[in-house]
């Protein structure tokens, strides 16, 4: 396997039914809002915008995402990223079969930012852990963000 090549794949237990879930991570302008890694999210267009991510290293990553598949009844999200690196992250969402969810993240990359390519063997462990954080601290963030009393999927007074 290319050194440069990273997979991940994650589990969230979130407290919404998977409808919910899913309209709130169909959404990624708001990421930033409960997710502290997402610095900044900006729209391009209907399916294009850009992203800025930092988690515990002291680098900012830049990427564009492109949406490839946006299916509400299957509650599958998918989006192309572009940029330091290129590759796909995609949501699928699911009943736990007791009211919440279980939201399943993958994501396959291929880095293109020159210094993560130079530190693609010896930080290869911190580079995972940071992402494995990373992951953490968004369940943890949208976790809260579903919580939140009167609010609708994406902070929309119900």
């Amino acid at each position: 396997m290319d050194r440069h090549h990273y997979r991940f794949t994650s589990l969230w237990r979130l407290p919404a039914p998977p409808d919910r879930v899913h309209a709130v991570l169909a959404r990624p302008e708001d990421y930033p809002r409960w997710w502290p890694q997402v610095r900044e999210v900006a729209r391009r267009d209907e399916r294009t915008g850009t992203a800025s991510i930092r988690s515990a290293l002291p680098y900012t990553l830049r990427v564009t995402l492109t949406e490839r598949r946006d299916d509400p009844v299957a509650r599958v999200l998918e989006s192309g990223i572009g940029g330091d690196m290129d590759g796909y992250a995609r949501w699928t969402t699911v009943s736990d079969g007791r009211g919440g969810s279980l939201a399943r993240y993958e994501q396959e990359v291929v880095v293109r930012r020159k210094l993560l390519r130079r530190l693609a063997v010896p930080a290869r462990p911190l580079l995972r852990a940071n992402h494995a954080w990373m992951m953490r601290c968004g369940e943890r963030g949208l976790t809260a963000w579903l919580r939140r009393p009167g609010e609708g999927p994406v902070g929309e007074a119900v």
